[in-house]
């Protein structure tokens, strides 16, 4: 079976997200970067269908050099293959644009399986995958938190919570699953795998060797315009009133009609 796991480098949440004086954009210099954590359940979850299934896992990224760091990371865990998705043309590309450029990229190594995480913690879209699948033509299971594979290796049934409880969903293969939280516990990186990882080639493409239109991809094309980014106004800390019910009922008003003025 041929298994892509989709993954993105992202800012490490752990730290605290500055923005730029523009207020267009976070500040990324000196940011920490890792691999998105909801993709790191797609890398693992592609290790174990190859372990059980057979076949072959690749890895892609779409980014600047540092995106090398977590293919090569994603190798060091058991992937297989790596391909860097490299051209400054990408910069700023929506959902859309960015679905279209991966959906070269798997055409090109071939898929009976995609995986990625359900989205980003960066912009938090959630939006790729279901693109990518409609612009490939291939059923698509979104936020799973189980996956198994047919004997025959043609269909694959996905489980997922919804509001009523638990959805079990059978589609036919090619398909693409996005991952979540609970589907499983990735692994760490053996040493064998690391020193593996630093000698292993990646596969560099840019728009022209994906057959990519300067016009179809970045900011020019983006269906999204960005007009401000600001962090989420500090609340002020909430106050008991004290009293009998009357009594309280009595403040709030006085204070939704002076202080708040909402009535």
């Amino acid at each position: 079976m041929n298994i892509i796991a989709l993954i993105k480098q992202v800012p490490d949440t752990a730290v605290d997200l500055k923005i730029n004086a523009e207020g267009t954009d976070i500040l990324y210099q000196d940011m920490p970067w890792i691999i998105n954590p909801y993709d790191e359940y797609a890398v693992e979850e592609a290790l174990r269908i190859k372990e059980k299934n057979g076949g072959s896992v690749t890895v892609i990224s779409m980014g600047p050099d540092r995106v090398a760091d977590i293919i090569r990371g994603s190798i060091a865990m058991g992937a297989d293959e790596g391909i860097h998705l490299k051209d400054t043309a990408f910069n700023n590309s929506d959902a859309y644009s960015t679905a279209l450029i991966l959906s070269k990229a798997v055409s090109i190594s071939g898929y009976d399986i995609i995986l990625a995480g359900k989205q980003a913690v960066d912009n938090g879209w959630g939006q790729v995958g279901s693109a990518l699948s409609e612009i490939l033509n291939v059923p698509s299971v979104s936020s799973i938190l189980k996956l198994e594979i047919s004997e025959d290796k043609k269909t694959a049934t996905a489980h997922r919570e919804i509001d009523e409880g638990l959805e079990i969903v059978e589609v036919l293969l090619p398909a693409l699953f996005t991952t979540q939280q609970g589907i499983n516990k990735p692994r760490y990186a053996s040493l064998p795998g690391i020193m593996k990882a630093k000698k292993k080639e990646i596969k560099v493409f840019d728009a022209g060797a994906l057959g990519i239109y300067q016009d179809e991809t970045g900011s020019e094309a983006s269906r999204i315009v960005l007009r401000k980014l600001f962090k989420p106004y500090v609340r002020k800390k909430g106050e008991m009133l004290q009293g009998d019910v009357m009594t309280a009922a009595k403040e709030l008003v006085n204070r939704l009609r002076n202080e708040a003025k909402v009535i």
